[in-house]
């Protein structure tokens, strides 16, 4: 038990992760992927939840396929791809993956919006459609408000899995910007080189303990469970009313 309260180990993480550039890099590339993949799953979902599309069965195997494929088969396909459009060092591909229903884990959030647009009765879409609304409108109007639950969940996950992403993040412009779970992968290499810079000498930089990396660990994650508290009955019911159990 501790007797007494004891914040170095935290002001020497927080300096070591760059806490306020990391978390801003991490919160911004996470929150606008989460918000892209979000509206394409949606949208895509209820096209095919309500649209007699061609080769619908075939679609829907290539979407599962996507979600069975290993992620590390793509790394270099798609590096290759975004380099030859000078679009490296930037979070531009982990965004056009998401805008494009390639992003972390998207067809998992397709087939979510499909059953939660499945769910409810095709009779309030036609009901609307002959009060002269068109099928966008119906689509902001009707199935948007119904599918709350299953916004919230694909919101919420898809933030968090992008703010734990290190692979592909590393991999587009790990050189330029650094998010706080890439910082903490480099944390005692990132400790030792600021405080020998900083004049501490080599045994000193090098004297990293536990306690100063649990404490990165735990002000990486601190967003992260700040958001879970704060939303926590809207997950609670987003899980419930969607249909999706634990592993």
């Amino acid at each position: 038990v501790p007797t007494k309260f004891y914040f170095e180990n935290y002001v020497k993480a927080f300096e070591t992760l760059d806490f306020g550039r990391s978390f801003w890099n991490s919160l911004y590339i996470s929150l606008i992927a989460a918000i892209l993949q979000t509206a394409v799953a949606a949208v895509t979902g209820y096209g095919l939840a309500r649209f007699n599309v061609r080769l619908k069965g075939i679609i829907l195997v290539m979407i599962l396929a996507t979600f069975v494929l290993p992620v590390e088969t793509l790394l270099i396909p798609r590096y290759v791809m975004f380099n030859s459009y000078k679009l490296l060092n930037s979070p531009l591909p982990l965004w056009i993956s998401a805008v494009t229903g390639q992003g972390l884990k998207s067809s998992v959030f397709i087939l979510v919006f499909q059953q939660m647009f499945n769910g409810y009765p095709i009779s309030l879409d036609e009901a609307a459609e002959l009060d002269g609304a068109g099928k966008y409108k119906v689509f902001y109007k009707i199935a948007l408000p119904i599918a709350k639950p299953a916004i919230v969940l694909s919101m919420l996950f898809s933030f968090v899995w992008y703010w734990n992403e290190t692979r592909q993040s590393g991999l587009y412009f790990g050189e330029v910007m650094k998010t706080l779970p890439m910082k903490l992968g480099s944390f005692a290499a990132s400790y030792a080189e600021l405080y020998a810079a900083a004049g501490a000498g080599v045994d000193a930089a090098m004297s990293i303990n536990e306690a100063v990396t649990l404490a990165g660990t735990m002000l990486s994650c601190l967003p992260v469970l700040v958001m879970f508290i704060i939303l926590q009955k809207q997950f609670v019911e987003s899980i419930e009313k969607s249909g999706i159990t634990g592993e």
